[in-house]
């Protein structure tokens, strides 16, 4: 595969619907995508191998023997997150996609069983534990879990999580917690299959379509509607939603698209 950043060069423009405009469709080829850091760099999946391209030039990053990528966490350029379910593992890399540090939740003095780890900022993570079935805050610096919500009903379907915010969805209902164990808002899952944050905002995914979650995490304010986004007819494989685009990826190509406010 050429570097991935120059196909960025490729930009045909039009208006789809009044949320959002396509900007490109390029071909991609990978087992799925992760999405855009802040400088710009593409990180996707392919034969087990994390890979960036980009500004920053191209680097490469596998470890077969922890098993598969579960997850890898980019909002943070400078450590990213890389979890690995199998053996409940999470491994932070630099922008060189070099190991910094490895993080064996079976090995804690206080074993956890974790089903997901984003970054949460100031040496944190956001876990959810499997055995308590509540959000959790590790530092892993200090060795110190805060729990952040009661129990949760249900199996843990998506989490997405920011420096200030951890969305939860689960079978039953959709919730948002604050770095300080607030539950902010929460209502019925009514069937969403995925999430994705930006800010307070939210985009969700069901039966291939779209729906925008504006404001979910500020509390006590008047729920809004939730909007169906118009997209033409894309197989959603991947998206990540990231400094107002939103990029999609079916399988075979990479849609960008610049989300305005959803007129209500």
């Amino acid at each position: 595969m050429k570097p991935f950043f120059f196909f960025l060069m490729l930009i045909c423009q039009f208006s789809f619907g009044q949320t959002l405009t396509a900007v490109t469709e390029i071909p991609f080829v990978a087992d799925s995508f992760i999405g855009f850091d802040s400088y710009k760099n593409a990180y996707f999946i392919k034969d087990r191998v994390i890979n960036k391209q980009g500004p920053d030039g191209n680097f490469l990053y596998n470890d077969l023997q922890l098993g598969r990528i579960t997850s890898v966490d980019i909002i943070n350029p400078l450590k990213v997150v890389v979890f690995f379910q199998d053996t409940n593992t999470v491994v932070l890399l630099d922008n060189k996609l070099s190991e910094i540090q490895r993080i064996n939740f079976n090995n804690l003095a206080q074993f956890l069983n974790v089903s997901t780890a984003t970054n949460a900022g100031n040496n944190s993570l956001w876990l959810f534990n499997v055995d308590t079935q509540q959000l959790e805050l590790y530092n892993y610096r200090a060795k110190v879990q805060t729990v952040v919500s009661q129990p949760f009903s249900g199996k843990l379907i998506s989490q997405a999580s920011n420096f200030n915010y951890c969305f939860a969805l689960t079978e039953n209902k959709l919730r948002a917690f604050n770095i300080y164990g607030s539950m902010l808002n929460e209502t019925l899952s009514k069937g969403y299959e995925k999430i994705v944050q930006q800010n307070e905002n939210l985009i969700a995914l069901k039966e291939n379509a779209l729906y925008y979650i504006s404001d979910f995490a500020k509390r006590n304010e008047t729920p809004k509607e939730t909007v169906k986004l118009k997209l033409p007819e894309i197989t959603i494989k991947d998206l990540q939603l990231t400094n107002d685009f939103l990029y999609i990826y079916d399988g075979k190509n990479l849609h960008t698209f610049k989300l305005t406010t959803p007129n209500k």
